[in-house]
């Protein structure tokens, strides 16, 4: 089975469309959210080729396949991360500058931020008494890092 498109994202679906439906998943890292071409599994065994004609990145529960008795959905491997919860604003204006000093891409949930681990961003915070925990979680879009230059 080859799939050029996305059918829908599962969060766009009522649920009685959902329910109806045997769900077959393909379970990816994170990281695996940006290409676009690739050779999958689902976890009933069945191998897809995915290659977008839209350039644009998967995210978990896009919808690879759809007709009235199936469905298969893009989930995510949880990724183990740094989720840093700072106290106020001074907390998180510092958190920031620093991982934008060090390029790291970050994703924020709520009033969390969350980076992929690192042991020199860990033992950052703990040098700057910013809360975090370290934990397993499961990301919708990979972690992009975005590249620049300084200028010369």
């Amino acid at each position: 089975m080859l799939i050029e498109r996305i059918e829908t994202n599962i969060e766009n679906m009522e649920k009685e469309e959902i329910f109806r439906r045997h769900i077959e998943k393909v379970y990816l890292e994170s990281d695996h959210l940006v290409k676009r071409v690739q050779r999958v599994k689902t976890d009933h065994g069945r191998e897809i080729g995915i290659r977008l004609k839209d350039p644009r990145d998967l995210v978990a529960g896009d919808v690879l396949f759809l007709d009235e008795k199936n469905m298969i959905v893009i989930d995510v491997i949880a990724d183990d991360l740094i989720v840093i919860s700072p106290r106020n604003l001074k907390e998180m204006g510092t958190i920031a500058h620093q991982l934008g000093n060090r390029h790291l891409p970050a994703q924020f949930e709520g009033d969390e931020m969350m980076v992929q681990y690192d042991y020199l961003v860990e033992d950052l915070l703990k040098e700057l008494e910013i809360p975090y925990k370290r934990e397993n979680r499961k990301v919708k879009q990979a972690f992009r890092h975005i590249g620049h230059s300084h200028g010369e």
